[in-house]
């Protein structure tokens, strides 16, 4: 793919599944440097993926191994997000091509993000580390209205997870359901949610159905971003470690698995681990090329 802009390659990577097939796609422009702003929104609504990642040169001062510090900004097909948690994956494996596995720092509009690519199997596996990331509660009015958006009953959530607001580089709003088919029939209405995001400053709503101790399905509507839903989300997956830790839903060390993409023929998984000790999460997972 090619854009207005001269010599300027564009990526595709999937983060989130070793398959092409599966995971959340991105695009990826390594070197960014001759592209506006509108030339970026341009590329990632062309490309009309959830995300898509631009490298520019570090911010001066931020440390990290030579070469390997990296401003990232992140569009989605509507607008700029400030942090991105595939695109972030997709990016740090595509580097790991090209300059080999290692450590990588990436300068956010949420903070600085580390991120660790090492090899396991023979497979390529990126690890970010959140910013700090912080839960707050959300109104009964506006938990009202994202459930008449969602066409959900109250009575289907699941009661032992308090709804709740959780951050760790973008805003979720994290409601469970109580069953496997209540998060499997999703069908809402795309602009009052929205609406609704945009008041709150979502990102996406993470919804998900917990499975086992440490193991949840979870989906993403993305009506903000311009898509009706994000395949695997890597932001959400951090949010959502710092919300399950807040209320004691998982041990202080736990490492948990969250399957996405299932409903949408596109299945991926993220690995996120919470460490005693220290608040950010940590989410991981492999990918690849796709073409």
């Amino acid at each position: 793919m090619t854009t207005n802009a001269p010599r300027t390659e564009v990526l595709r990577y999937t983060a989130f599944s070793s398959s092409p097939e599966g995971g959340n796609p991105a695009g990826v422009v390594l070197d960014a440097s001759a592209l506006d702003d509108g030339e970026m929104l341009a590329v990632a609504a062309e490309l009309g993926y959830s995300e898509s990642a631009f490298l520019t040169a570090p911010p001066e001062g931020l440390a990290g191994p030579e070469g390997r510090v990296f401003t990232i900004r992140y569009f989605s097909p509507k607008a700029e997000v400030p942090f991105c948690g595939h695109a972030t994956v997709a990016t740090a494996l595509a580097l790991a091509e090209r300059i080999g596995p290692g450590e990588l720092v990436f300068a956010t509009r949420a903070g600085t993000v580390p991120v660790a690519v090492t090899e396991e199997g023979g497979t390529a596996v990126a690890t970010l580390t959140s910013v700090e990331p912080h839960v707050e509660a959300v109104s009964q009015a506006d938990l009202t209205e994202a459930l008449a958006a969602l066409d959900w009953p109250a009575a289907d959530l699941d009661p032992a997870f308090p709804p709740g607001i959780a951050f760790a580089g973008a805003r979720h709003l994290v409601l469970a359901a109580a069953t496997r088919a209540r998060l499997a029939d999703l069908a809402y209405d795309f602009a009052r949610l929205e609406a609704l995001m945009h008041r709150l400053d979502l990102t996406t709503v993470q919804l998900v159905w917990r499975e086992s101790d440490t193991v949840f399905h979870v989906r993403d509507p993305f009506p903000v971003g311009g898509v009706v839903e994000d395949p695997a989300t890597g932001a959400a997956a951090a949010a959502f470690g710092a919300y399950v830790r807040e209320f004691g839903l998982v041990p202080e060390d736990a490492v948990l698995t969250l399957h996405q993409g299932e409903d949408l023929g596109r299945p991926g998984e993220l690995t996120v681990t919470l460490r005693t000790g220290d608040p950010r999460i940590r989410v991981s997972g492999a990918g690849t090329r796709i073409g």
